[in-house]
């Protein structure tokens, strides 16, 4: 199927590794000029030569940043198309620990990359009457995971806006969407310690999805094909989820 996206420009944020990642392989190989930002400069442009992207360095955890690589990207690439939200998951963690502190921190990596990228995005998607957001959540957002207090708390606040934005720029051919990874071959994963047999007992796929196809779905979200669906958490999950 073509998406229609050659010549198109997509900017993916925290795409040095997993599912960041392999949404930007996904959309070089569309035909879209991709940009790809993350903290860590060497490895980022080490990412970068491999995708055949542009690196933009940025710390998503300080507003202005995140409002300057939007602005960066626009002005060597042309005004985006696609802007996908990808920050990373907050560390684990319990409700009977967390301090003041780390919430603190959680909403500054979960919540703030997200509104602030799209704040600079957005205007220039409806002047132009054409542009696609995508954020990167979880499933843990429709159905929380024991240990993910911070995850499972915030998310959810996401999904609340892609709707509530959705309404507000429809008008104005710009979609809204978020995708909801489930378990995936990713370091994210491993690195909240999940039990890989025992989530193959939970996954009516009995496996881990592989980033590309979760990659798959956003990139027909980014298309002319998609422009009737927003507003919506679209699950990536093996059936994981049980809610209707």
């Amino acid at each position: 199927m073509d998406l229609g996206l050659q010549g198109r420009c997509a900017l993916v944020m925290g795409a040095t590794r997993g599912l960041g990642r392999a949404i930007a392989q996904t959309l070089v190989d569309e035909g879209m000029a991709v940009a790809i930002a993350a903290r860590d400069r060497d490895v980022l442009a080490r990412t970068a030569q491999q995708l055949g992207a542009r690196p933009y360095a940025a710390d998503f955890n300080r507003p202005q940043a995140v409002r300057e690589l939007v602005r960066d990207v626009h002005a060597d690439l042309g005004p985006l198309d696609l802007l996908v939200v990808n920050s990373g998951g907050p560390p684990k963690g319990s409700a009977l620990d967390a301090t003041a502190a780390d919430w603190r921190a959680a909403f500054e990596q979960v919540w703030l990359p997200a509104t602030e990228a799209i704040a600079a995005a957005l205007p220039g998607m409806i002047e132009r009457r054409r542009g696609r957001i995508v954020i990167v959540t979880s499933v843990a957002a429709v159905e929380p995971e024991p240990g993910l207090v911070y995850s499972n708390s915030l998310r959810p606040g996401l999904h609340g806006l892609v709707n509530a934005l959705s309404r507000d720029v429809a008008h104005a051919g710009v979609t809204v969407n978020a995708v909801m990874p489930g378990y995936m071959n990713t370091q994210r994963v491993a690195d909240i310690g999940a039990d890989f047999e025992a989530m193959q007992r939970r996954i009516p796929a009995a496996r881990y999805g592989n980033p590309d196809e979760l990659a798959a779905l956003v990139a027909f979200l980014a298309s002319a094909r998609a422009g009737y669906i927003t507003g919506q958490a679209i699950a990536c999950d093996g059936g994981l989820l049980k809610s209707i």
